[in-house]
């Protein structure tokens, strides 16, 4: 059993969101095992730019809509602790918004599944303590694995700037 995410999708389809994130959270589990534990899940909305631009103002003091936002329910240090046995433990939570996603897809050339895809592995590490602003050495690790997760789902370097993938 790896991670199970529930999700509130008001997102066009397709493609099918649930199937996307779940392929998502498997191959990352394979890529940071703390992620494999079968006692995590985490909920995963896909809401429009206005209740993303509510909710990073209202938790993060931003006020405007962002691509992903992520609400850790654990501490790294206790996520890599946690046994394998006993009851369910939340993640964390992940919002998506469709309009700045859409457009980043846009910019990007690329399909908004994929740019969805992504988002998912990015906010999934954070939620599992990965933090880019933490430095270069951390931005450079974090990219690196959504690279392969990203890679083992077909989908290409979204940053387009590593050679090791």
């Amino acid at each position: 059993m790896e991670l199970e995410i529930d999700i509130e999708a008001d997102w066009p389809s397709p493609p099918h969101w649930e199937e996307l994130a779940g392929r998502a959270a498997s191959v990352l589990a394979e890529l940071a095992p703390e992620l494999a534990n079968p006692r995590l899940s985490a909920s995963l909305l896909f809401a429009d730019d206005a209740e993303v631009h509510e909710l990073n103002r209202e938790w993060r003091g931003k006020d405007k809509p962002t691509n992903v936002l992520s609400f850790p329910m654990l501490e790294r240090a206790d996520l890599l602790a946690l046994p394998t046995l006993g009851p369910p433990e939340l993640l964390g939570d992940l919002a998506l918004a469709l309009e700045t996603c859409a457009r980043e897809a846009a910019d990007k050339g690329i399909s908004l599944d994929h740019h969805a895809a992504h988002l998912i592995i990015h906010g999934l590490l954070h939620l599992a303590g990965y933090d880019h602003e933490l430095g270069p050495d951390e931005a450079r690790a974090m990219e690196l694995i959504e690279i392969k997760a990203l890679a083992q789902m077909g989908i290409a370097d979204p940053y387009g700037d590593h050679d090791e993938a």
